[in-house]
Order: C-alpha cells, then sequence, then structure tokens
C-alpha cells in the first residue's frame, strides 16, 4: 500500500515536470516571436480587488507570483508536516543523508555564486538563486529514464528536494523582505493566535481554517514579509487527524491540491516567468556574473555540495546509502538537483523585483534556464548509464 502511494505521487511530479517544459518553451518562443507585446500586455494586466478603502493592486504577473504561488507553499507546508509526523523523513535512519546533501546542495551554490558577484551589491541579492532544486522536473527526467530508476533513489531525491524547500522557505523569510509594517506582523500575529486556538482544541474543519489563511495571506502581503510564507505557516496549523471514522484533514487538502498546483499552478508560473528574448544574445551576455554565477552554482555547485557532502557522511559513518543506489546514481542524483528552473525563478524574482533590475531579472533567467538545461541532460546520461549498468549485470547472475 505504501509502495503503490509512492508510485502514485512519483507519478504525478513527473507528469507535471513534463507540462512544465511545455509551458517553459510556450513561453520561450512566444518571447522570440512578433506575439511578444501580447505576452507582456497579459502579465502587466492591472488586477485590484478592493473593499471599501482597503485595496491590493498588481499587475496579473505579481498575482501569480505573489498569490498562486502561496498555494504551492500552502502544499508544500502540507507535504511537509505529513512527511516529519509519519512520512519518510520521520524515521532518523532515512532523514541524515538527504538532509546532509540538501545543506550541502545550498551551501555551496550559494558559495558558487557570490565568488562570481561579491563585488556588485545589487548583484549579490541572488546569492540564493541557485540553492533550489526543482523536484517536478527532476522526477520527469527521471520517469523517461523508466522504470529501471530504483524507488529508493527518487525517494532520496524526493526527501532531499523536501529539505531543500524548507531551506527556500527560510531564505525567503530571512532574507527576502521588504520594510515591515507594524501593525500587519500584530494582525498576522493574532490570526496565527486562533489558528493555534482551533488546532489545540481539535477544529478539524477545513474552511475556517482556510478562512482565516486568505486573511493572513492578506495581512502578510502587507506587512512586507513575502506573502507566500503564509501558505507554508498556515499549513502547519491544519489538523493531521481528523474527528473519529473521517478523513484526516491535511492528507485531503493536500490530495485535493497535488492537481491544481501540479498541472496549473506551477506551469502558469513557468508560462509567466519563462519568457525569455533570445535576440542578441552571445558569449559575453553568458558570461555576465550574474548568469556565470548560477550557470557555475547549479552546475557545478550542486554536484560538489550534494554528492561531496554525503559522500563524506558515508565514509564517516554519519548515514549509509540508499539500498539499490550505489555511488554512480548518487552522483547523478547530485547533477540532477541542479534543475533549479521553478524554485530558483521564484527566488529571482524576489532577488530582483526591487529598483531598476530589470537587466538582472533577464541574467538571471538566462542562467537559471541554461544551468537547468545542462544539469538535467548531463544527469539524465549518467542515471541512465548506471541504470542499464546494474540492469546488464543482474541479467548475467
Amino acid at each position: 500500500m505504501i509502495i503503490k502511494s509512492i508510485n502514485d505521487f512519483l507519478k504525478l511530479e513527473a507528469a507535471s515536470g513534463i507540462i512544465l517544459m511545455f509551458a517553459a518553451v510556450a513561453a520561450m518562443i512566444i518571447a522570440n516571436s512578433p506575439f511578444v507585446p501580447y505576452y507582456d500586455m497579459l502579465l502587466n494586466i492591472p488586477v485590484q480587488v478592493s473593499v471599501g478603502s482597503f485595496e491590493i493592486a498588481k499587475p496579473l504577473l505579481l498575482w501569480i507570483n505573489d498569490g498562486l504561488m502561496a498555494l504551492f507553499f500552502f502544499l508544500v507546508g502540507l507535504e511537509l508536516k505529513r512527511e516529519f509526523l509519519e512520512g519518510d523523513l520521520s524515521k532518523p535512519g532515512q532523514v541524515t543523508l538527504p538532509a546532509i546533501g540538501a545543506l550541502g546542495g545550498m551551501l555551496v551554490p550559494a558559495l558558487c555564486y557570490v565568488a562570481f558577484n561579491y563585488n556588485d551589491p545589487e548583484a549579490i541579492n541572488g546569492w540564493a538563486i541557485p540553492t533550489a532544486t526543482d523536484i517536478a522536473f527532476a522526477l520527469g527526467i527521471l520517469s523517461v529514464i523508466g522504470s529501471k530508476v530504483p524507488l529508493q533513489l527518487k525517494v532520496f531525491l524526493t526527501s532531499l528536494a523536501i529539505f531543500d524547500d524548507l531551506g527556500a522557505i527560510i531564505v525567503i523569510a530571512l532574507f527576502y523582505t521588504d520594510q515591515l509594517s507594524m501593525l500587519s506582523l500584530i494582525f498576522s500575529t493574532v490570526i496565527l493566535t486562533i489558528l493555534f486556538i482551533m488546532n489545540k482544541r481539535g477544529v478539524t474543519s477545513t474552511a475556517p481554517y482556510i478562512f482565516l489563511g486568505i486573511v493572513l495571506w492578506v495581512a502578510v502581503l502587507k506587512s512586507g514579509v513575502h506573502a507566500t510564507l503564509a501558505g507554508v505557516v498556515l499549513a502547519f496549523f491544519i489538523p493531521m487527524k481528523g474527528e473519529e471514522g473521517e478523513p484526516s484533514p491535511l492528507k485531503s487538502l493536500e490530495h485535493n491540491l497535488h492537481s491544481l498546483v501540479a498541472f496549473i499552478i506551477l506551469p502558469v508560473f513557468a508560462f509567466a516567468n519563462a519568457g525569455i528574448s533570445f535576440a542578441g544574445i552571445g558569449v559575453e551576455q553568458v558570461m555576465a556574473p550574474v548568469p556565470l554565477g548560477i550557470i557555475v552554482g547549479l552546475i557545478v555547485g550542486k554536484q560538489l555540495g550534494v554528492f561531496g557532502f554525503c559522500f563524506i557522511a558515508i565514509k564517516l559513518g554519519l548515514a549509509q546509502l540508499p539500498t539499490n543506489v550505489n555511488l554512480r546514481l548518487l552522483y547523478g542524483a547530485a547533477i540532477l538537483c541542479g534543475v533549479g528552473f521553478t524554485m530558483s525563478l521564484f527566488i529571482g524574482s524576489l532577488a530582483f523585483e526591487q529598483g531598476n533590475s530589470g537587466n538582472l531579472i533577464f541574467q538571471d533567467r538566462l542562467g537559471i534556464v541554461i544551468g537547468s538545461l545542462i544539469s538535467g541532460v548531463f544527469g539524465y546520461f549518467v542515471i541512465k548509464g548506471g541504470v542499464d549498468k546494474l540492469s546488464k549485470a543482474d541479467s548475467k547472475k
């Protein structure tokens, strides 16, 4: 039963990765076609919601990045809570290796980026861009290789990506905030207190949690803390256990949101943020400090960080290789962690959304696309070669 659930989940993520690829490619094609004015016009449509004198007015692109992505982070929060309470991350023996790999996979890419941009006070804001891993893309690539990929490798990669997402949440909370509004923060605290009381008193209906979550999102949006974090915080108050005979509220929400996030929200985000014009791009543009730092961070930094930290942990006896996974497959998984696409684009939008950073936004997208593409192709061949070698060895037995 557990294996079937994992397989169903992985199939969903793989399908999402394929749709993400199509959405990103579609955005790039339009951005390099005569239709690009309409693409820009669509993303800059002003959308306003007002109640009396209170209003939220943003272009469509920011509603996607701040609003739809809050639902994505809400789902991430639900997955984190479930995994830590009763999933693979609740077992200490299975947590150590992906946690150590995720730590290395954030530290080393960040250092790679800083090495190229330490002397530019504006560009240095993008240091966290190459630290991210796009699990949907990574699992989509594994699905192309086929069913011979060990399930344990997919579980390891998924667990590492969960820790990676947790790290990204912490980074966003600590480093990508605007000037804070104390009134909005106090209001947010009041909402969190009500959510805490509801959880402790055993309220299992999800409707009041969702309503208060929307209010919390508005308060956080106005506070200066990035609004997507409201989704993560809300998730931790959703009860795991329902009333006797009733399904788990958390698992029900997670199940219901998976398709929405996988097949609509993430592809819409990719389509809105991956539109890069390649007109006039040459070696000089690719070798600029920002794209070069991201490319090196995703390709070299992720490999060194994830595989290096895991290898040292294994040699020191702090962790063990998963069953049916050898060092070559582990190395291939480390390369796939360099596919940062969705989360890297999101962090890049936070890093360079302030001030006159239009050129830096273009540069960070260029670096993300190139770095993710190379990591995906290289990781595919390394893992495919490793899987084929294992299959031949098994057939000889």
